[in-house]
Order: structure tokens, then sequence, then C-alpha cells
């Protein structure tokens, strides 16, 4: 889209981070835990420890190389060493050189690990967090510093340091994995189907976030999320540069999140895979304090709370931010829609998840802004999510995929039409109550949605009756402007069957007497072992 495509690799896994063999053992020692606090307090435990053991790793491999460079003549690590009153070793630079934290001695994990059945360890941890935000200041206030409290069980807590002792996260081995990255995942994940609907502040399902990003493709540019969470959207569209043969650092990443501890792990989430992120200088209410006022952005990838009704609506009815029309007071939508909007840049694209009701609703005007953004020709694509997809809501979702500029000269001019995709059949259950998008589903939407833009490489676009239709402006418009997919693409189409009624009637009359007489047989014998067993009817 923004930049020309390199042939791509083969894609990692979209959906599943795959076992690691520790994350099971780690979520249950964390799981004791919960006699003494909420799953909102004990994630919190449990990630500080892993983002803590991760930078001493890193800290400890960084320091093992210099010590061997600057014993090497022929190194030319050597010459500075030797000319140095410090060593190379205590030279910080030479670890922010390798985008590696400083670690204070006395927070490095060797000392915590040998401490960890001491009544004092929460304590050491606490003053270990504190050392190293002192020593790396893009981490000032990020840290987690509660593990003194009294109400934490000291004795599971040196458990748990224990447990991550055994774990090695920061050496490059580990890094080209990206097994912290997976760790937090797993963790993530665990926490929100834990915590129920609050978890959902700052998770949402991986396979959702890699939809949004296949589809958008976020190659080079500002990439913003206004509810950035655990920022999920961010890491996902840095694999996706890497993955495509792109470079760290071409995307500039802007996020704002309102919850004060899903904003600081989101800070932890990116340092720790060495993203710069502007998230403002704290969290704050993106509606009530646009930290991003001025940001027109390449890219847009969100997932808004649904159908907020407290959103402080009334103290914003004439901001400059509701180019569409007046959003209700007692819903947040169409105030999330617009807000994107707002910061959509000249050629912007944006990917977000809302409730399936924002694709229909009449009330309180929003049928009207809905209307006015299809004519504004900014709706490019909508598509129908299967249910179950996330742990902290049954509320049905949808995409909408938004276009500030449709007409590109190297790609097919879709002006006046809008793709709707139904993925509701799409999916798999994973367990009883959760579903999710597999690698061939998110690759058969994304293609999908390439292909009817008319990209290269993605095959040519027809309509497929059940799943995905390219409507105009007047069809929506017939239909009063309601953009859920199921009005558009019709039924799926019903295989042929030449086989003459007569025929198929004789087959199946025939495999039914089968079936009738195969019952008998199986009743004799089961009628005769009762005999056997003296229960003779």
């Amino acid at each position: 889209m923004a930049a020309k495509k390199k042939p791509k690799p083969d894609a990692p896994n979209a959906t599943t981070s795959g076992a690691l063999g520790f994350e099971t053992k780690l979520w249950e020692t964390a799981d004791k835990l919960r006699g003494h606090m909420d799953a909102a307090e004990y994630k919190h435990v449990v990630l500080g420890l892993v983002f803590l053991k991760y930078i001493s790793d890193a800290w400890e491999e960084r320091r093992d190389y210099l010590v061997r460079a600057a014993a090497d003549p022929k190194n030319e690590l050597f010459i500075k060493d030797s000319t140095q009153r410090k060593s190379i070793t205590e030279d910080r630079d030479e670890y922010a050189a390798d985008n590696v934290f400083w670690v204070p001695r006395d927070a490095r994990w060797s000392k915590l690990q040998a401490s960890a059945r001491q009544p004092t360890i929460g304590k050491l941890i606490d003053d270990a967090m504190e050392a190293v935000e002192k020593a790396n200041p893009t981490l000032k206030g990020v840290l987690p510093k509660d593990y003194g409290r009294p109400s934490l069980d000291k004795t599971r807590l040196g458990e748990l340091v224990d447990l991550v002792s055994g774990i090695g996260l920061g050496d490059a081995e580990s890094r080209s994995k990206d097994i912290i990255g997976r760790v937090y995942e797993y963790f993530l994940s665990r926490f929100a189907s834990a915590e129920g609907k609050l978890g959902g502040e700052f998770y949402t399902p991986r396979c959702v976030v890699a939809l949004l990003v296949e589809m958008i493709e976020p190659f080079k540019g500002r990439v913003y999320d206004p509810c950035c969470g655990s920022g999920g959207m961010f890491v996902q569209s840095e694999k996706f540069v890497l993955a495509h043969g792109g470079r760290l650092g071409d995307i500039s990443v802007y996020g704002q999140e309102s919850n004060p501890t899903t904003w600081r792990l989101c800070k932890m989430n990116l340092a720790i895979r060495g993203i710069e992120g502007n998230l403002g200088p704290g969290h704050a209410d993106t509606f009530h304090n646009d930290v991003h006022k001025d940001l027109k952005a390449d890219f847009i990838l969100a997932n808004p709370p649904f159908n907020v009704s407290d959103w402080g609506g009334d103290r914003l009815r004439e901001d400059v931010r509701w180019h569409h029309g007046l959003p209700p007071a007692g819903n947040a939508n169409y105030a999330w829609i617009q807000h994107i909007v707002h910061h959509l840049g000249p050629r912007g694209f944006a990917g977000f998840v809302l409730a399936n009701g924002s694709m229909s609703s009449s009330q309180s005007g929003e049928g009207e802004m809905r209307k006015a953004i299809v004519e504004a020709d900014l709706v490019d694509c909508m598509v129908a999510l299967p249910g179950q997809l996330f742990y902290t809501t049954g509320i049905p979702a949808c995409l909408w995929f938004l276009a500030r500029d449709k007409k590109n000269q190297k790609l097919r001019d879709r002006r006046g039409e809008v793709l709707f995709i139904d993925a509701r059949k799409l999916g798999t259950m994973t367990d009883r109550t959760h579903r999710d998008l597999g690698e061939d589903d998110v690759a058969r939407i994304a293609r999908t949605y390439h292909a009817w833009r008319g990209e290269k490489d993605a095959g040519k676009y027809e309509d497929v009756p059940g799943f995905c239709k390219s409507a105009t402006r007047e069809e929506i418009a017939s239909h009063a402007f309601v953009l859920t997919p199921g009005r558009y693409v019709g039924a799926e189409d019903v295989e042929e069957d030449d086989e003459p009624f007569e025929v198929k009637m004789k087959r199946l009359a025939t495999k039914l007497r089968e079936q009738f007489a195969a019952g008998r047989k199986l009743e004799t014998e089961i009628e005769k072992n009762l005999r056997g067993l003296g229960y003779a009817g």
C-alpha cells in the first residue's frame, strides 16, 4: 500500500505462539497467588518478574561478550578497553548500542535468586525495580513496585522467583525466538481469560490483531492506536514489517491508553521488544485529553471498548473531531469512528474492531452518521467476525476498514464501492468457549481484500456467494446504509447434484434398509449377551 512490498518469506504462524514448555508451569505457580489477590493484581507480579529476568539476562549476555571482546587483541574493543581506566564492561554506552537496558548491581537477577527464600524478597524486588527505573529514564514510572506489601505471600513469591530463574529469557537465542514476547503474549491471553470483562481493556486476541495487520499492511509510516492496551497492535505491526523484509524502525508508533496500569504494561511490552513508541507522558483519556492532537497517521489500528455509555460526550458537543455528526452521549462507538477518521492522514488506512450494532444502528443519529461516512467514500471494507473470539465479551463483533483516498493508480480504482466479507463461519473452537481464526482463515480474508483492491500477486477478485461481495454506494443506499455483510453477500452456492430423483431415492432407501438390518442384528447380539449374564427379558 504505502510502499513497494518485498518478496514474502514463509509467514510465521499468525494465530498461535506455540508451546515453549514452561508457560504452563509459570501460570500454575502464579495461579497459587490467587488466594491472596485477584487476576488484575497478580498479572503485574508475574509480568514484572519476567521483565526483570529478561533485562538481567540480556545485560549478562552483553557483559560476557564485552569481556571476551576486550580480551581479544584482534577486536577493536581491546584497544578501547586497554586505554580506558573504566572497564568496558561498565560502560553503559556499550550496552545501549546493542539495545540492552543497564541493570545496576543490586537489581541483577542473580542477587534476587540468591535471596528468593528470604522474607525480605519483596522489598529486594521493589528496590531492584526502582534501581532499574533510575538507571533507564525511559522506564521511569513504568515498572511494578509493590512486591513488599504484607498481603503478598512471600513464600509463594519466592517459589515464583525460583521458577522464573530456571528460564533463559534474555540471551541471543531466546531473543531470536522471541521467547519473551511469546511469554508475555501467553500470559496476556491467560490473564484476559481469568479477568473476564476487565481483561479486554488490555488484550485483543492475536488472530484478530493479525488479521487487521495483514489487511492494512503497515510497511512504513506512522502507526496509531488511540486505545492501545498492552500494545499488541504495535507488536504485530513490527513483526509484519520484519517478516516482509523491512527493518525495526520503519514504522513510528503512537498510542494512548486511559488505564494507568495498562499504560505501564504497554510501555514494558514495547521496551522488551526494542520498539520505541510515543504513548504520551502518561495515561490519559483519548476523548478528553488527546495527547496526539495534531497527528495524521498513515495507519490506524484499534480495538475500542464496545458500546461505552459513560464516555463524557456531553462535555464534547462542539469538538472538532465530529466531522460527520454529533455522536450520542450514551454510546461512544461513533465517537471512536470519527476520532479515527479525524486522525487519518491523506493517504491513510484504518482497521478497527467494533460491536456489530455499529453496522446497523439508527438510534440517536447513528444511522445518519454512518450514511455521511459512506457518502464521503471512507468505508473500504466491512468484515463480520465469527462469535466467541474474545475472552471478555460475547457481543458479536466486526471489523471496519477505512481508506482516506481509494484512488491509487497502482491499484484498482474502487471509489464508490465497498467490499463486504462474511467470515462468521470461519475459525475453529480451541475450547468450549473460545474460537480462533487460523492461519488459513486470516490468509483467505486478507487475500480477498487485496485481490479486490487489485494488488499484484493477490489474484483476481470475484464475488463469492455467502462470503464476499463488492457493492456500489447505490446498493448500500438501497439498504438504508446498513453495512452488515450478510445483507450483501447472499446465500452460499449449493453444489449441483446431477443424480436423478428416482435413482437417488432408490439408493437412499436401500442404504436405509441395510442400516435397519444391521441395527436388528446388533439388537439380537445384545439380547444374547444379556441372557448369558442372567438378565433375560
